[in-house]
């Protein structure tokens, strides 16, 4: 199967595109509408997002993956062979958080073009028939090469809201795993403690879980964690010791 993960959103008509272009170029293979709503031009909320929300797709799932404000530019296209899934998309830093975590991980340069290439909708004209060639079982031509390393500091898991979806719910980039559940976080001035699931709260009471990707997440019972806690994307937390 393929999936897209992306910055789209479902307004515009560049999602139905890739749809067209996988229709035309492997016809038959499922195409799952993952994520549309990554945070606009966020290459670093993207990286860690990615592989929380494709841990769970089967072996051989093909992944397009468009967080590109660079399009046109000298960046890179790449395809990552990261546990058995291939991921497509630029060379940006998008695929550097993936590529750590995984037990298995190659990278390759797309070296094939098609005969028309748009300066600005790589996603459509590159990467799309790129994933459609994978999912025929062919191999489209490429080279190994090293993932350029982004810029800045890059953790293992960032203690900064990535996502907030349309109940309010605040994602962040740090894996619930490695967390112990007495753990508090303090988030903007306030205290949470942990639930198992926002379920077991009072209503309009906040709390922290492990959701259902495996990230911590800031939630409100029957509420909107992002505007109780008043969050906005790239706010930062701290887990209390």
């Amino acid at each position: 199967m393929i999936a897209l993960f992306t910055d789209f959103g479902l307004h515009d008509p560049y999602v139905g595109q890739l749809h067209a272009v996988l229709a035309q170029q492997a016809p038959g293979v499922p195409v799952i509408d993952l994520f549309h709503a990554v945070p606009n031009y966020d290459i670093r909320a993207a990286a860690y997002l990615l592989p929380a929300y494709t841990a769970l797709f089967p072996p051989e799932t093909i992944v397009v993956c468009v967080v590109d404000p660079g399009v046109g530019s000298a960046r890179r296209a790449v395809m990552v062979r990261a546990d058995g899934r291939w991921y497509v998309g630029p060379d940006n830093g998008l695929f550097h958080v993936l590529a750590q975590r995984a037990g298995a991980a190659d990278s390759h340069e797309i070296l094939w073009r098609p005969a028309q290439l748009s300066a600005s909708f790589h996603g459509r004209d590159l990467f799309a028939p790129v994933a459609a060639t994978l999912a025929r079982g062919e191999t489209p031509r490429s080279e190994p090469a090293a993932l350029t390393p982004p810029p800045g500091e890059w953790p293992e898991d960032l203690a900064q809201v990535v996502y907030i979806d349309h109940y309010g719910n605040a994602v962040t980039g740090v894996r619930a795993a490695g967390v112990d559940r007495s753990r508090r976080i303090r988030v903007d001035g306030r205290v949470l403690a942990n639930a198992r699931t926002f379920s077991v709260i009072p209503a309009g009471q906040a709390c922290w879980y492990e959701n259902a990707n495996g990230l911590i997440e800031f939630a409100v019972n029957r509420g909107d964690a992002a505007q109780t806690l008043g969050l906005r994307l790239g706010d930062s937390f701290e887990i209390e010791r």
